[in-house]
């Protein structure tokens, strides 16, 4: 890692030069910082969710080849905005599938045990039978009849003690058969119960789905109206505002300034996530072939052996939060005031990410989004 801030400038501007489209990924303008002790109220985000459907048309003076520099920079502003609802959507629906997923094991355990159960209060019935027939054959009458009309004292005693035995044996028995049908009916009310779950768990997917689909389709609409010449000026504003909020980051005092080392963990982390550079973004992609943006974390870390939450909102909730000055690489960094985006710092001021629908894995400027905070999952 570089040595100090104009060092870290340096590399930025090279990184920005050598990897154009890296740093065109959902960028704000303006400065991208964190606070020391950053929480999700404390930090401004120049991208929000909108309480509203966004006002998808162009400005009325831009047509296919009058856009002006101001117009396009209006379209910008609307694409971060549709993208940055599909990344919380996405977030929402990653949360839902994997606690459908969660509830559809537990499911499956409940109606194991109630198989098992029933197996058992069945052999419990077959032994209850067996002995009541053992009773009947015995000639109706009840062992402590049969005990005192015998003559001889021994057999008396020795009987005693089968009568006890049997008695102590009956009631255990019958103790068994109650606890295990109130086993039943408890596995069957969980049963219930989950099933009831995945069901709401399964129709917030479905509607996260939904909305997902809803705005990248809206944003692909929006880019589909501009000429090719005007795409590639809108790439070109991407960058330059992903370079500046780059630039600011590092004069800000809020990168790191240290020369620490990734732990053994850490580096495994990010030698995964660098191997997958070029994959494409899929919303609600794990892997190996395609990611989104937790997707990619999450796996890196489980490829180096630790286990981390699957969403970037768990992420930031769950995973020990360090000084962002202090990161070291693989860290991970939360983006956006609501935790929306999560990329993995690998050193030098850049990060590794799967940035949204239509881009690649690949390498950006830490400081290009708007910083929630950091989180070290091998604290």
């Amino acid at each position: 890692m570089g040595s100090g801030k104009r060092s870290l400038t340096t590399t930025a501007m090279a990184l920005a030069c050598a990897c154009a489209c890296a740093c065109a990924v959902l960028a704000a303008p303006g400065t991208a910082y964190a606070s020391p002790d950053p929480t999700p109220t404390s930090v401004p985000t120049p991208t929000s969710a909108p309480t509203t459907t966004p006002d998808l048309s162009l400005p009325p003076s831009a047509t296919p080849t009058s856009a002006s520099g101001r117009e396009l920079e209006a379209v910008r502003k609307k694409l971060d905005t549709l993208y940055h609802d599909a990344s919380v959507a996405t977030d929402a629906y990653n949360a839902a599938e994997e606690q459908a997923r969660q509830q559809s094991a537990q499911i499956v355990g409940l109606a194991q045990e109630i198989v098992k159960g029933q197996e058992k209060l069945d052999d419990l019935r077959d032994l209850a039978g067996a002995a009541a027939r053992e009773q009947y054959r015995g000639g109706g009458l009840p062992p402590e009849a049969r005990l005192w009309l015998s003559d001889d004292p021994q057999d008396f005693l020795d009987g005693a003690g089968r009568v006890r035995q049997g008695q102590h044996a009956a009631t255990g028995l019958f103790a068994e058969m109650t606890r295990t049908q109130q086993d039943l009916e408890q596995y069957a009310k969980d049963a219930s119960a989950q099933w009831t779950e995945l069901e709401t768990h399964r129709k917030a997917e479905a509607d996260a789905k939904k909305k997902i689909k809803q705005r990248i389709a809206a944003a692909r609409k929006l880019e589909s109206r501009l000429e090719k010449e005007e795409k590639e000026r809108l790439a070109q504003l991407e960058e330059e505002a992903a370079y500046q909020a780059q630039a600011a980051w590092l004069n800000s005092g809020f990168a790191p300034t240290g020369d620490g080392k990734a732990s053994a963990q850490g580096k495994k982390a990010v030698a995964y996530a660098t191997a997958q550079i070029g994959k494409p973004y899929v919303w609600g992609a794990e892997g190996p072939r395609s990611y989104d943006c937790s997707g990619l974390t999450s796996q890196a870390w489980a490829a180096a052996g630790g286990g981390i939450p699957r969403t970037s909102q768990e992420q930031w909730k769950q995973l020990t939060r360090v000084d962002v000055r202090d990161m070291l690489p693989g860290d991970l960094i939360i983006y956006f005031a609501d935790a929306s985006h999560v990329a993995m710092y690998i050193g030098d001021g850049a990060i590794v990410h799967a940035p949204r629908p239509g881009r690649t894995v690949t390498i950006a400027g830490a400081g290009s989004m708007p910083i929630l905070g950091v989180v070290r999952p091998d604290a």
